[in-house]
């Protein structure tokens, strides 16, 4: 889409003001605790681009608040390394860098916010290679610290930590199945037929670098097999979101042009556990 044409869809420049005005109006606030994922292209033509949309979301929550992304690995070995050629094994654990959080970027996958917001200083970002967050401001060493090697989705992880301390949600004209958290309700759900990981990569342990095999849910391709419950194509979050919202969880507006919500953290977990033990037959959820 050009600039003319972003401009007519989002009735004029997306600006710093505006967008305070609109995440104010969605129900973020001074002293949130927020993660966000953003799909810069649904706000409309945003004058300043990630600066801008970084600080809007940083005035409205102030310095009691806290931004969190997540961040992953851009750069990480592939996980089938292990089935190369051992000539080309060797040379990789040879030879590949190992993750570092001060300079290894964020996925790029996951847009520009998250590379934006972790290099801005102050921010931090956790050890974990292949799952790494990053966050800046009040909470975020908080956020961040000792992200758990194995299971860095479930109990002690970021996402954990952000359930913790009463934190919030934000799609911010991301599409429903961006919505990260869930990871967080797969690893604590009680069902059947839960699907795990194993996977190696470098990192640096007591100043040396070294490689490390990890354990995790399966976060790419699923940690449950959604297909009796979910339309074929569809990733099971979109779902899961849109029956959260249709229960009235969470609140929703325009920030920009884009359609965005807001969730309180402890929601979307409690909603997300429940839906996944009752769709796939796992545990009855505690009343």
């Amino acid at each position: 889409m050009d600039e003319m044409a972003l401009l007519a869809h989002s009735d004029g420049p997306v600006t710093r003001a505006r967008l305070r005005r609109d995440l104010t109006a969605l129900g973020l606030a001074e002293g949130d605790a927020v993660m966000f994922h953003t799909r810069m292209s649904a706000l409309g033509y945003v004058a300043g681009g990630p600066e801008t949309v970084i600080g809007a979301l940083g005035e409205v929550v102030g310095k009691r608040g806290t931004l969190m992304v997540t961040c992953g690995w851009n750069d990480a070995p592939p996980y089938d390394f292990v089935s190369w050629p051992q000539a080309w094994q060797d040379a990789l654990r040879a030879e590949h860098p190992a993750y570092d959080p001060l300079i290894s970027e964020a996925d790029h996958a996951n847009g520009r916010l998250p590379e934006a917001l972790r290099r801005l200083p102050g921010a931090v970002r956790s050890r974990h290679p292949d799952a790494s967050f990053a966050a800046l401001g009040a909470a975020a060493e908080e956020l961040m610290a000792d992200h758990p090697w194995d299971g860095p989705h479930g109990p002690g992880s970021p996402l954990a930590r952000l359930v913790d301390i009463g934190g919030r949600v934000l799609l911010l004209g991301a599409p429903l199945d961006s919505l990260t958290l869930l990871h967080h309700a797969e690893a604590l759900a009680d069902a059947p037929g839960k699907r795990f990981v194993t996977y190696e990569q470098p990192v640096v342990v007591g100043g040396e670098r070294v490689w490390r095999r990890f354990h995790d849910i399966d976060s790419e391709e699923g940690a449950f097999d959604y297909s009796s419950v979910v339309p074929e194509g569809t990733w099971p979050f979109e779902v899961i979101v849109r029956d959260m919202l249709a229960a009235g969880i969470g609140s929703s507006g325009r920030v920009g042009a884009a359609e965005s919500h807001l969730f309180d953290a402890r929601d979307v977990v409690d909603f997300g556990v429940a839906w996944i033990e009752e769709k796939l037959g796992g545990a009855a959820p505690a009343s």
